[in-house]
Order: structure tokens, then sequence, then C-alpha cells
């Protein structure tokens, strides 16, 4: 799927991709209709006026902060606001961790705090899934993340992981072939 170049409508503001389109950095691709992306908040200002500029409607406010658009071509865009400290780190990061399109995507162990966060069942279902599939590096970056910014959610965390293993690992072979 292809989405709305917004590097140079957003040039010298820290953004990155979250949602199902950053997804697809660490887990198969689903389907989405829209983009989701993350502003500092102090920045939302700039931003709002920079889309409406480039021919973005303004279509909706977000209850979590941030606002719906529609751009030219009627592609969806929802910009969310990143209202704590360690967003700056994220936005920081996720301008050096590119997809193959040129999208900088929020890293990792930012996108599972995020989704973690939304809690709805495809957030979830999400994150058992690039959990599953990521190296023990990876691994290692989000737990330490996680038992930063919330360690009462280290529990749930290690059970995502397991079962994102189970779905995502091939079944291993007893010495007779069979699973």
């Amino acid at each position: 799927m292809s989405w709305p170049a917004l590097e140079e409508v957003l040039k010298g503001i820290p953004w990155a991709v979250v949602g199902a389109v950053a997804t697809r950095h660490y887990m198969p691709e689903r389907m989405t209709v829209d983009l989701d992306i993350v502003v500092r908040a102090e920045d939302m200002p700039e931003v709002r006026q920079r889309l409406a500029s480039a021919g973005y409607q303004q279509t909706g406010e977000l209850a979590i902060g941030g606002a719906s658009w529609e751009g030219p071509d009627g592609e969806e865009v929802d910009v969310l606001e990143g209202r704590e400290s360690w967003w700056e780190g994220a936005l920081g990061e996720a301008a050096a961790n590119r997809d193959p399109h040129g999208l900088p995507i929020l890293p990792l162990p930012y996108l599972v705090f995020t989704k973690l966060r939304a809690g709805r069942v495809q957030d979830v279902a999400d994150v058992t899934r690039m959990l599953g599939l990521a190296d023990d590096a990876r691994l290692a970056r989000v737990r330490s993340f996680i038992a930063e910014e919330a360690p009462e959610d280290l529990d749930d965390l290690e059970s995502l992981i397991e079962l994102g293993q189970l779905e995502t690992k091939p079944p291993r072979q007893n010495e007779s072939g069979s699973v």
C-alpha cells in the first residue's frame, strides 16, 4: 500500500508513523485505511497549519489528542499528539528508523507501549505478532522500556511475547519427525 508523502509538508518537525502502517516494519502488513502519525504536542499548531496549506482538510478531533485529516487525493491521516517526555527520544530514533518507502517508523519499544496503552483487541494482536517475530536484541529493548515506563505491565508483556512466539514460530519436531 502507498501513503501520502508528508516529508516535505512536515520538514523540520519531528514525526513518526504509528499504528497499522508502522507495524508492517515489524510483521507482515495488514489492511488499514488510514495513516497514523505522531508529533510532539507543542508542534501540533504548526502541523495543522502546514497540512491545511498543503490542501488537507481537517475532518475531526481525536479524543486522545490530535486530529483527523483528509488529503487532496482522499487519503486519510490521523495526527496524534505525543505528550509524554519519552516522545522526544522516540521521534528522534524514528528519524533513523525508516521503512523501505522512507517513512520514519516508531521504534518497536515505543510502538509496543503505545499499542498496549490503546488496549484494543487489534492492538494486542499486533503486539503479539510483532513480539513473536522480534529477535532477542529487540525484545531486550522492549523489556527495558516497559520496565522503565510501566513495570506493572512486565508480566503481561512476557505473556504476549510467549503467545507471539507460539503463533509465529514453526512447531518443534521430535526425533521421529512428528510435532
